[in-house]
């Protein structure tokens, strides 16, 4: 295959299983192209993946929001009883002199799924209105280099872990922070597998094609 250009390489796919390299052709709505060798996926287009995606990134951060202002668990051990809060796990770490452990848990299960989803809505709302064409596409760059830092649901693996070691020696109380920090994760985790980032690349340039962009 010959390229007259950088530019014709955004009309290739390379697949993810087999890593065959294709040519992208255009489909309709509602399907979705398949390797030619192994089956595999190699993209779909949906007209409405703006408007989904950026009303689960809302619901999402919504969520977010609710797991971090409320206690998460409520531990009583010997009549004391403690109340743990996301922005507390990392603070306690502060205390206790932990800077790199605390700053990295930070990063890791605030700072960063707190900015993915906010991108998100930003990104969505951009390419609803058609508006913005190259801070979408910085902002899709950008997405890409934090999104495999959230690690949200690495953080709620590690709270059920404890919480198990915890049952025989403590009354644990589920706080209202902890249900929705399991919504959040499964939402997560859908836009995760659902919304992939070479989709929405090519979702943009369907979009803004179509106002005269190139």
């Amino acid at each position: 295959m010959k390229l007259e250009n950088e530019d014709d390489l955004d009309n290739l796919i390379l697949c993810h299983q087999c890593y065959t390299l294709h040519e992208e052709i255009p489909i309709a709505d509602g399907t979705k192209a398949c390797c030619s060798e192994c089956g595999g996926i190699l993209y779909r287009y949906d007209s409405r993946l703006v408007d989904h995606g950026l009303a689960w990134s809302i619901t999402g951060l919504i969520f977010f929001t609710l797991a971090n202002l409320f206690p998460i668990v409520q531990i009583e051990l010997l009549g004391h009883a403690q109340y743990i809060t996301i922005p507390k796990t990392f603070v306690a770490l502060f205390d206790n002199g932990f800077y790199v452990v605390g700053l990295l848990c930070a990063f890791l299960i605030f700072i960063f799924p707190f900015m993915v989803f906010s991108v998100n809505i930003l990104l969505f709302s951009l390419l609803k209105s058609r508006k913005a064409y190259a801070l979408t596409k910085e902002l899709l760059i950008f997405l890409s280099h934090i999104k495999p830092w959230s690690m949200s649901d690495i953080f709620l693996i590690s709270i059920l872990v404890a919480l198990v070691k915890l049952i025989g020696y403590a009354q644990i109380h589920m706080g209202v922070a902890f249900w929705a920090l399991i919504i959040y994760v499964v939402i997560d985790l859908y836009i995760t597998k659902q919304i992939h980032i070479s989709e929405v690349w090519m979702l943009r340039k369907r979009l803004y094609k179509q106002k005269g962009y190139r």
